[in-house]
């Protein structure tokens, strides 16, 4: 299967979620049409898209669009996760502008990581796969592992007590759990792989 992405962490967390899947990347010198969706699914299939007309003939192409939500700011950044302080600017800067923002709206500090993961057959069928990984923003960084919002994220699927955020559980803990883990096991059954990470249905999970 071709992964529709230029994130190597990406790579590197669909590669440990389908293991003995032949993962390739994009050829070289592809260029990754405008992300204009209104939603995960919508902007996960432009890439799943764009990808397949490039593909040779008989690939699979999945692409996955991702971010985080936050309740306080109706939902934001949403769509806009990888560019919410500007086109270009690291995760550093996007972390740092969500805290700004969600420290000033008031007291509630939920969010969710969601992950839309979409299937491009040979044929050119199409599917999409969601999954969401609740919990709550903590006021300052924790962690060094994990990319992203990772540092300020505690998943509520941790058991009762444990505050560690997504930038210090273990890889295999957090494939259990992510929103990127669970839509990919949707694919794996989908395809009838078997994953290298278990973990419940979360809440609204749903191809």
């Amino acid at each position: 299967m071709i992964l529709a992405t230029g994130n190597r962490h990406k790579v590197a967390e669909m590669a440990e979620l389908l293991p003995g899947v032949d993962l390739r990347p994009l050829p070289a010198g592809f260029e990754m049409p405008p992300e204009d969706g209104e939603t995960f699914a919508a902007n996960a299939l432009i890439k799943a898209r764009a990808a397949h007309a490039a593909a040779a003939a008989g690939e699979r192409v999945i692409a996955d669009d991702s971010g985080i939500e936050a309740e306080d700011l109706g939902g934001a950044p949403g769509i806009y996760s990888a560019r919410y302080a500007g086109v270009g600017v690291g995760d550093e800067v996007n972390l740092d502008k969500l805290l700004r923002d969600v420290n000033a709206a008031g007291g509630n500090r939920r969010a969710a990581y969601v992950c839309a993961l979409a299937l491009v057959e040979p044929d050119g069928s199409e599917r999409v796969f969601e999954g969401r990984c609740e919990g709550r923003l903590l006021r300052e960084r924790h962690g060094s592992g994990g990319f992203g919002y990772d540092p300020i994220f505690v998943p509520d699927d941790l058991p009762p007590g444990d505050e560690r955020t997504m930038a210090e559980i273990s890889a295999a803990e957090k494939n259990a759990i992510s929103h990127r883990g669970r839509a990919a096991r949707m694919l794996a059954a989908h395809l009838g792989l078997v994953t290298a990470a278990g973990g419940a249905p979360a809440r609204g999970e749903r191809p």
